[in-house]
């Protein structure tokens, strides 16, 4: 435990440091330093649900000069964060910005509706009726009120438009929503959609979208697409000649009598095209024109991506520090210290028949796990058929995660069979035996390590929770982040912990158990862990993208979205060996990684994802 000195404060307090550093920028960006009040509120709405968002207003938004309002709807599998950078770039420009937590997602309810983003708009219907009615909010103006979206809450954009029209075609009032703009969806561009929409629409949409493969065109190309088309030739006059080819950018019809519309198509992947500078800039213009305000800003002076590198460097500097609190608390409590065994030999270089069953092996576990993949979430819909039917329910709830998890027991099961076939097989005939894995140990020494790892886990996150309620600002990186947490999330940790563990504890014994060798320098060593750990499902995405590029679909059409959730899965699949490999080294045993990644991991997963708890 050497290392456990004074170099594991040092780096503890740099890691800290940079964290809260990072963190004060990010804050000071996402406020505009001083200019603009971020904070979170929550609306209670229909049917006992919830809604939780922020509220981002500008010190220019007053009783006296009332600025307009655009809500904010993130996606399937986002929060508020993940669009946090529309609404500091139109906070920036005197906007009155409201991100939401969509209904299932983040702090907001679950909601009675199996078709929310349709019905209610995640929420944001709830919203806007609350912002045009009531007195409190007298900063805005009620007669300029929009909302955005991506993908899904692109869904919930256009939805919006079309509900409050259909209010305005009955009441004979203007529609509560003045303008939307529709980003990353273009299904329910139909006419039955548009015929009643009485607001100003703006449409972005990825070329290269891995969902075009469900447009009528079976492309992303918005030039002619029909949906483009028949959004544009929507706001026609009768006798005007209809429109039969888009010319992407412009502004078709008038915003003063919410006729305008405007057709956006840049050239970039789904999931990444809300950060990009070019859509974001595109969406700036657009509220610029419709709601007629003089920029002061140009729409290319983007700030927000600051936010990303910064979040990012909290994210890893949060995740280092795990590592030398670990060692300190090993150090430093006597009762942590008794877990701190001596390393056990590595294993003997493998050599002849030896190393060939040690690469076909490493082979072998990347091929199951990228084959088992889609199978096991398909099994999930099965097995869990209300969370997949969109239904609220405490079996396992999370829609998402419930394939994952699946994923995870399968190949966990298939690395212990493995392990103990080779040992069984070859191992044992060639120096191999069982006190090289650091597997052994006893319940008190169990019961020690599952309290270390939940004193690491409640550090991590005592951290996080500190940092978002002083500063409102978390650990990310565009989609991927780690986030406070609801209370609920805790009991759904108590069910999906032990079922992914699985994997956890069986990636800890062959990394070190199987993949520790002699005179091999760590970091090699733990690079092929990483590597091993991760190829399977980065095959996938590969063979996804390369399909798709080649023949402008994608391989996987049903379960594309499994396959996007595969960006964020992915880099935790292939850091994780890491931290197992370290936790070996200060404990001699091969539990303290897991169970304290684990934890870690799967409330990162947990907070991130659609969750049908009921009301």
């Amino acid at each position: 435990m050497k290392e456990s000195g004074p170099m594991s404060r040092h780096l503890l307090a740099i890691c800290v440091g940079m964290v809260i550093l990072a963190s004060l920028i990010t804050s000071g960006i996402q406020q505009s330093w001083g200019r603009v009040d971020v904070m979170e509120i929550k609306l209670p709405t229909q049917n006992g649900q919830w809604l939780v968002a922020d509220l981002f207003k500008p010190d220019t938004a007053t009783k006296d000069n009332p600025a307009p309002l655009v809500v904010v709807v993130p996606g399937f599998q986002r929060s508020k964060e993940a669009l946090s950078n529309i609404a500091i770039e139109l906070s920036r420009r005197g906007i009155v910005a409201i991100s939401i937590d969509p209904y299932a997602q983040g702090g907001s309810s679950s909601s009675m509706s199996r078709r929310a983003a349709t019905t209610e708009g995640y929420g944001m219907f709830a919203l806007v009726d609350y912002a045009a009615e009531t007195s409190n909010l007298n900063y805005i103006d009620k007669e300029r009120i929009g909302a955005t979206g991506h993908s899904a809450g692109g869904n919930a954009a256009i939805r919006g438009a079309n509900f409050f029209g259909r209010e305005s075609i009955r009441t004979g009032r203007p529609s509560k929503l003045h303008s939307v703009f529709v980003s990353g969806y273009v299904l329910t561009l139909r006419d039955d959609v548009l015929a009643d929409v009485r607001s100003n629409v703006g449409v972005s949409y990825a070329y290269y979208d891995e969902g075009a493969y469900r447009n009528d065109l079976k492309n992303g190309d918005m030039r002619v697409a029909p949906e483009a088309l028949r959004t544009v030739n929507s706001a026609l006059l009768p006798g005007d000649e209809p429109i039969r080819e888009v010319e992407l950018g412009k502004y078709y019809g008038n915003a003063e009598d919410r006729t305008l519309r405007v057709i956006h198509n840049e050239r970039i992947l789904h999931p990444f095209q809300p950060y990009m500078r070019e859509a974001t800039a595109n969406q700036i213009e657009y509220f610029e024109k419709v709601f007629d305000l003089d920029p002061a800003i140009t729409s290319r002076n983007q700030v927000w991506y600051w936010k990303e590198i910064l979040s990012l460097v909290s994210l890893v500097a949060a995740f280092i520090a795990i590592v030398p609190l670990g060692q300190l608390l090993l150090a430093k409590v006597p009762y942590f210290r008794v877990l701190v065994h001596p390393l056990p030999e590595a294993q003997p270089v493998p050599r002849g028949k030896g190393k060939i069953l040690f690469w076909g092996l490493f082979i072998l576990g990347a091929l199951i796990a990228c084959f088992s993949y889609i199978p096991m979430t398909e099994l999930s819909k099965k097995l869990f058929v209300a969370a997949s039917s969109r239904e609220m329910t405490w079996f396992f709830p999370q829609r998402m995660n419930n394939g994952v998890m699946l994923w995870a027991v399968f190949n966990g099961i298939i690395g212990f069979i493995i392990f103990y076939l080779s040992y069984r097989f070859h191992g044992k005939k060639h120096g191999i035996h069982p006190g090289l894995w650091g597997a052994k140990t006893n319940w008190m020494e169990l019961k020690r390590t599952a309290l270390l790892a939940l004193s690491i886990f409640s550090s991590f996150y005592f951290l996080l929770f500190a940092l978002y309620y002083f500063l409102h600002v978390d650990y990310r990186f565009m989609f991927m982040g780690v986030r406070v947490f609801q209370p609920v999330l805790i009991l759904l940790m108590l069910m999906y912990v032990p079922m992914f563990f699985i994997f956890f504890l069986s990636n800890s014994l062959r990394v070190n158990g199987a993949m520790r060798i002699e005179g091999e320098p760590e970091w090699k060593s733990m690079l092929r862990a990483g590597i091993a750990n991760s190829l399977g499902l980065f095959f996938i995405v590969l063979v996804q993208y390369v399909t798709f590029a080649v023949t402008g679909t994608v391989y996987w059409t049903d379960g594309w979205l499994y396959i996007n959730l595969l960006f964020a899965v992915v880099p935790i699949m292939f850091i994780l060996p890491y931290f197992n490999r370290y936790f070996f080294r200060m404990t001699g045993r091969i539990y303290l990684g897991p169970m304290t990644m684990c934890l870690i991991f799967i409330m990162i997963l947990l907070s991130n994802t659609v969750c049908y708890t009921p009301l």
